[in-house]
């Protein structure tokens, strides 16, 4: 078992996807990947994860859904939403469902890096306290 965090990107674009996974990994962060919320929560149930990075527009479960069921199963690990999306209810929705960061489409390399650390660090502080 590895000691580096595991990081599970849920997102139903290929290519972002391994965009956000080949960044993850050249960060020396294990990863897994779903590309969609339910597959996303049948990982959460099966692997050990320290932190999710979420796509908000997918289908048939959206980023959302998979956020609320992620806390409904008491699961309270740090989220990071993605979106290209700017309208200011996704902003709404984050504040209500304690969204650690949210990363405007396409994600750029170091500030995915830089908000992974942050939330991963705040994480580790919360659970220290």
């Amino acid at each position: 078992m590895s000691d580096k965090p595991t990081i599970l990107v849920v997102e139903d674009n290929d290519f972002v996807r391994m965009q956000i996974v080949r960044y993850l990994i050249d960060a020396e962060y294990d990863v897994r990947e779903a590309i969609d919320g339910s597959e996303a929560i049948e990982s959460i149930k099966t692997d050990e994860v320290d932190l999710a990075i979420v796509d908000v527009r997918m289908e048939p479960v959206d980023g959302f859904d998979f956020i609320r069921a992620l806390r409904g199963m008491d699961v309270q690990i740090p989220v990071i939403l993605v979106t290209g999306d700017h309208s200011p209810d996704v902003l709404e929705k984050c504040a209500e469902w304690d969204i650690g960061a949210v990363m405007i489409k396409p994600i750029q390399k170091e500030r995915l890096v830089t908000a992974v650390s942050r939330s991963l660090g705040m994480a580790k502080r919360k659970a220290e306290v």
